[in-house]
């Protein structure tokens, strides 16, 4: 028997991968994070399933769960929103099963961040402009490293793809603009691909105005960077004055 950490999406269900569609539906006990997947998602479990909500659950009693699954001869289906891997904190839970010697997976999923790029019709790197992107956070209730901070990530103007700071973002506003200048674009993207998706554009100079507006404070997620704009050098790629392995330059 084992635990499977499953990686639910951005919400909409039709991004599940084959796999996770396959687990849940002949689930037998399901721990999912009530406040943040997509409750359809849940449909999909057999109706004889165990549906228990992590929201208001400890660590300590997460595990127990998984541990009394698998006395009882029964796969687990750990289902974390998003990427498990990223924000998932699935590593402490992991370590509790490898003191209890439970074997588990991991199962990935569709992250916010590949959601908000696919409704804003952009991509987050852009040639000569950005070709890194950056997945981060603000300090809240969980410290940043000391390196790790706004200021040192955006001295690299790289995209960034700011998690959990929504409710700070006069704050990441103010603190981004010397580094990317005023005019900078901004989106703002609320609940990537659930029904209730909400995108905001702007710049670095009007976003938080507009994002206090909305009334957006969490489920939202900042992409900041050059690299969203459309006045962008053409990708070397498909250049016909340019060769590569599998085409020859024609002449201008």
């Amino acid at each position: 028997m084992a635990v499977y950490f499953v990686g639910a999406g951005p919400g909409d269900p039709e991004l599940l991968t084959r796999k996770a569609e396959r687990l849940l539906l002949q689930a037998s006990v399901c721990i999912y994070a009530g406040s943040l997947v997509n409750p359809e998602l849940l449909t999909l479990l057999p109706e004889a399933a165990e549906r228990h909500d992590s929201a208001a659950m400890t660590l300590e009693e997460t595990v127990a769960v998984m541990r009394d699954a698998e006395q009882r001869g029964l796969d687990t289906i750990r289902l974390h929103s998003g990427e498990p891997a990223i924000y998932g904190a699935i590593r402490e839970q992991m370590n509790l099963l490898d003191q209890y010697g439970i074997s588990y997976q991991v199962v990935p999923g569709i992250s916010a961040f590949q959601a908000a790029a696919a409704a804003l019709k952009t991509e987050l790197t852009a040639p000569e402009v950005s070709q890194t992107v950056i997945l981060t956070r603000t300090a809240g209730r969980t410290p940043m490293p000391e390196k790790e901070s706004l200021e040192q990530l955006a001295a690299s103007r790289s995209t960034l793809c700011i998690y959990l700071s929504t409710h700070k973002i006069d704050e990441v506003s103010a603190t981004l603009t010397p580094f990317y200048g005023p005019d900078c674009p901004v989106a703002v993207v609320y609940h990537a691909s659930w029904p209730d998706q909400q995108i905001l554009k702007g710049t670095l100079a009007d976003i938080a105005g507009q994002a206090n507006q909305a009334g957006l404070r969490k489920t939202a997620l900042i992409v900041v960077g050059h690299a969203l704009g459309r006045d962008i050098p053409v990708s070397k790629l498909y250049d016909a004055a340019f060769s590569h392995e599998y085409r020859t330059a024609t002449e201008p």
